[in-house]
């Protein structure tokens, strides 16, 4: 097997649309990435992702950031608030946890702390296991752990969710109850299975800690970042944090050139399924494999000028380009919550009171309104744990911001 590597953005564009290029990156995370949504190809993925598809329509996310986020929101932040600190990593699992078991189709029936507690130390579990290609721990250690977590999980969480919704379809196919009343999530959808593709118990327990952990583990990181970056740039341009705490759009755009720098997965692997050439120097046979780096490309400086490696929430891009670059993904496998963290990108007609600003905004608006400030006592810290970019821990205080 031959390895080719690139930093290329045109080249990996064209890289992720080729439907002769198969998702690699995490093989290694087998024990709870195989047969999930990610990680399909061909014939598989499309028939899955359609299915999947029903539940995340745009006005099932705009629903969600409109109508359950803010209660949901305000609810998890209140005990910070009172206490005047909080951890943005803990704050960030904790409130997106609870929004992305909602639509996996996790029930949390005791709503109890204790409840909380247990699944979000399963869905980190599920995370490390996951993201094992970038593990600096011993990859045997972690898929052991990985494999009690599902046991556990489908003891404590999944089952109970399971029987419940197994019940209101029998009663919706004996036309006792109506579809819309039937939960609106991804559990529901794969019950049903009306498109009668191949599943059974296993899949759909990967696949819905699939959900758990993509979901909360991406956006509680997005989130910090974005935050970093807000406050080192506010440091030097003082007047700067009050147009991002008058103007939602130019926080969004703030969010979203956070995202670019600081992509979820700092590089994405495919592997050929047959001959492919996708440059002069990138000619592919069978089961080659090709590594892409998309946190270099995010900073082509042909496509996000010359100060491409910094912080510049004024930056323009070209028409047909986000601002945040490759960092969801294009094409069939892009980023299924891409409109959920990221929003809508606004125009000119946008209407910034009727916009829809994607969780990662309103969760940096809502800490930034707060007077929420880095804790000079208690510095962030790194996650060493792992290769990928991320944050172990990032301490905050509440109070007027410098």
């Amino acid at each position: 097997m031959n390895k080719f590597e690139t930093s290329s953005y045109e080249t990996i564009k064209s890289a992720l649309v080729n439907r002769n290029l198969k998702q690699a990156l995490y093989d290694k995370g087998k024990v709870i990435m195989d047969g999930v949504l990610l990680t399909l190809h061909g014939e598989e993925h499309r028939k899955r992702r359609k299915l999947e598809h029903r539940v995340f329509q745009r006005d099932f996310f705009k629903y969600y950031e409109k109508e359950l986020f803010p209660r949901t929101l305000n609810e998890t932040i209140n005990p910070y608030l009172k206490n005047g600190r909080l951890d943005l990593l803990d704050f960030g699992y904790r409130i997106t946890m609870n929004l992305t078991a909602d639509f996996a189709g996790v029930d949390r029936v005791k709503k109890t702390p204790k409840e909380t507690e247990d699944l979000l130390s399963l869905v980190k579990i599920f995370s490390q296991g996951a993201t094992l290609v970038h593990s600096k721990r011993p990859h045997e250690d972690v898929n052991k752990e990985v494999i009690k977590a599902l046991n556990e999980f489908e003891t404590k969480f999944l089952a109970p969710s399971k029987n419940r919704r197994k019940n209101l379809i029998k009663r919706y196919k004996n036309n006792e109850i109506k579809k819309e009343q039937l939960p609106r999530d991804v559990l529901t959808v794969l019950l049903m299975n009306e498109d009668k593709i191949e599943l059974n118990d296993e899949l759909i327990r990967r696949e819905i800690a699939f959900y758990l952990q993509a979901g909360s583990h991406s956006t509680a990181n997005s989130m910090t970042h974005a935050l970093h970056e807000i406050y080192k740039w506010s440091d030097n341009n003082p007047k700067g944090i009050k147009k991002i705490k008058n103007d939602p759009l130019f926080l969004q755009r703030c969010v979203h050139e956070s995202m670019r720098l600081h992509p979820a997965s700092p590089v994405a692997w495919r592997k050929s399924e047959c001959p492919v050439n996708l440059e002069k120097n990138i000619n592919m046979k069978k089961n080659d494999l090709i590594i892409m780096d998309l946190h270099e490309a995010n900073q082509d400086k042909t496509i996000f000028g010359l100060d491409s490696h910094i912080f510049n929430p004024y930056r323009e891009v070209p028409k047909n380009q986000f601002l945040w670059g490759l960092t969801f993904g294009i094409g069939l496998h892009m980023c299924f919550g891409r409109d959920l963290d990221g929003g809508l990108v606004p125009d000119e007609k946008t209407d910034p009171s009727n916009h829809q600003y994607g969780i990662v905004t309103l969760l940096v608006q809502k800490i930034l309104n707060e007077g929420g400030y880095p804790d000079d006592k208690n510095k962030p810290e790194t996650d060493l744990s792992t290769e990928r970019s991320n944050w172990a821990s990032y301490p905050i205080i509440f109070g007027d911001i410098k």
